[in-house]
């Protein structure tokens, strides 16, 4: 009885421990969005959503931030064992903040819409650096999404998530620009979540598109 007792005690204070770090984490690190400072390594292949979304969470991790639950903003297409996921349901409610405490969205509604504050300048990573767009070298403003303007999986028969991001071959997947500048000046090509498609799935092909294989991390909850 008394070992009982005793494992009981042990398992609540662990428990105790737990939610004083998550505490801690949160207060000393507040951010709650950020773009990956480092891709896979093996192109758009993240083993699926919850590969990107433990890709997100380490790096919150290493930056005093890992007590939150990160989710990465991507979508899925249906398939015969799942129907589809839309990066919009997945992040919380919001609002959202970047490494500087700045506001990037309010609302998932706000995040959406063209009142949003994701740019160049606030879309860091989560060191709280910015990263390259266009007009630098390299140009890295291809973001992964596979998603619709409005954060929804693309309907159709076409691949845009790099077979639900299980890819580093041939393939293709749905990217946005981070710093809102395309090469054209209509507004499908400076959208922050969903400019174009990229040319393939491996390192190199997300290279050569004008990425690295990065991606938005947004913290749920």
């Amino acid at each position: 009885m008394g070992g009982k007792i005793m494992g009981r005690t042990v398992a609540v204070a662990a428990f105790a421990v737990a939610l004083t770090a998550c505490a801690t984490d949160a207060a000393r690190n507040p951010m709650s969005f950020f773009v990956t400072s480092v891709g896979s390594g093996k192109g758009a292949d993240f083993g699926g959503l919850a590969g990107a979304d433990a890709h997100c969470q380490k790096l919150a991790e290493s930056v005093g931030a890992g007590g939150r639950t990160w989710r990465a903003y991507l979508s899925a297409t249906p398939t015969a064992a799942s129907p589809a996921v839309n990066a919009r349901d997945r992040i919380g409610p919001g609002p959202w903040q970047n490494a500087k405490g700045v506001v990037v969205a309010t609302s998932v509604d706000n995040l959406h819409s063209e009142q949003n504050n994701l740019t160049k300048q606030t879309a860091l990573t989560e060191r709280g650096e910015v990263v390259k767009g266009r007009g630098d070298t390299p140009n890295q403003h291809d973001i992964l999404t596979g998603s619709t303007p409005d954060g929804r999986a693309v309907a159709g028969a076409n691949d845009t998530t790099c077979g639900n991001w299980t890819k580093s071959g041939e393939g293709s997947a749905i990217v946005g620009h981070h710093d809102r500048i395309g090469l054209r000046d209509d507004a499908p090509s400076k959208s922050w979540n969903a400019s174009h498609g990229s040319r393939g799935c491996s390192d190199a092909s997300l290279i050569a598109t004008g990425g690295a294989g990065y991606l938005y991390c947004f913290a749920a909850k």
